[in-house]
């Protein structure tokens, strides 16, 4: 009631609140209380494990929460400094690398952002991410915002995409 209070008072003064849900890193304080999402046989780096569906489903569990509460059309997910050291040393993220013929860490969060993508596209929205989320490869559908410099912003706009400077 509180959001959607809020909400309503920032539209009366023409202001969309987009919401941020962080993935796959900046998550220190929700894998502090759900470390089962989190990569196993590394250092805990406040990164959601890409090898683990349950990350995934927990993710969008909370995805589907939270567009029903903001309905401007984009959802941003930050996607930005994301310590893929984990990742590495995990051994669900290196299976996943291999099933999906990933080569690179970079690779697999570009799968994590892909992933996530289609599904806050299948409830209607689309997905804002900071510049990092074109290493790898930018989803299809995403809009960046580059806050690098404006060279994640060239090739956005070049790939296409929508694009925050």
């Amino acid at each position: 009631d509180e959001i959607k209070e809020l909400v309503a008072y920032a539209a009366e003064r023409y202001i969309d609140v987009i919401p941020e849900i962080e993935m796959p890193g900046h998550s220190e304080a929700a894998l502090q209380c759900y470390p089962e999402f989190a990569c196993t046989g590394a250092e805990s780096s406040g990164v959601y494990c890409a090898g683990n569906d349950g990350s995934f489903e927990f993710l969008q569990n909370i995805i589907a929460e939270v567009v029903e509460l903001f309905p401007y059309k984009y959802l941003h997910i930050g996607g930005d400094e994301v310590g893929k050291e984990g990742w590495m040393q995990c051994e669900k993220c290196q299976k996943r690398m291999r099933t999906e013929k990933l080569e690179s860490a970079e690779e697999l969060q570009s799968y994590f952002v892909k992933r996530m993508e289609k599904f806050i596209d299948s409830k209607g929205k689309k997905l804002i991410g900071w510049d990092e989320i074109l290493e790898g490869g930018l989803p299809e559908r995403a809009a960046v915002v580059s806050w690098r410099g404006v060279e994640g912003g060239i090739e956005a706009v070049n790939a296409g995409q929508d694009v925050v400077l």
